[in-house]
């Protein structure tokens, strides 16, 4: 994952609604990364009753959620976040990877952006600092959801 952050353009979100799936697997992180990328949707104009927030047990349920949250007229943009944590096997890339094929499915065939907040990490210090630390997902996820918002209305132009 790339440290360098992309230049946001400003954009108005007091007219986007997005749907947010969060896992309630490590939970502490996945929390931040939601605070975060919330925090930042408020801060864009977005209302906070147009944000519609749903927990599933862990990242690889994550897809079904966004899916259904995809389908819903009035979503302009699924967030779908989560946390993935190496230890003695591959299991974490495995799930990130399906995880990460399933978002790109839903946001294809729904026509609705869905952003792949779903951070992988080898060990719990860099999934830390990317959720929890100087390194804020949360908010990156956040900007690439209000661009992606803005650029399907333009698109249903």
């Amino acid at each position: 994952m790339s440290l360098d952050s992309a230049k946001v353009p400003s954009i108005d979100a007091s007219r986007f609604s997005f749907g947010i799936v969060a896992a309630r697997f490590n939970l502490r992180l996945v929390d931040a990364l939601l605070e975060r990328a919330h925090a930042e949707l408020i801060r864009a104009g977005t209302k906070a009753e147009r944000i519609r927030i749903e927990r599933v047990p862990g990242s690889h349920e994550i897809p079904y959620a966004a899916h259904e949250l995809a389908l819903g007229r009035r979503t302009d943009c699924v967030l779908a976040l989560g946390v993935l944590i190496g230890g003695d096997t591959n299991h974490h890339e495995l799930v990130g990877e399906s995880v990460s094929h399933a978002l790109q499915q839903i946001s294809i065939l729904t026509r609705k952006p869905v952003i792949n907040g779903v951070v992988v990490a080898n060990n719990l210090h860099q999934a830390e600092e990317r959720t929890v630390g100087k390194i804020n997902r949360g908010m990156e996820f956040a900007h690439a959801a209000l661009e992606m918002a803005a650029l399907r209305r333009r698109f249903q132009r």
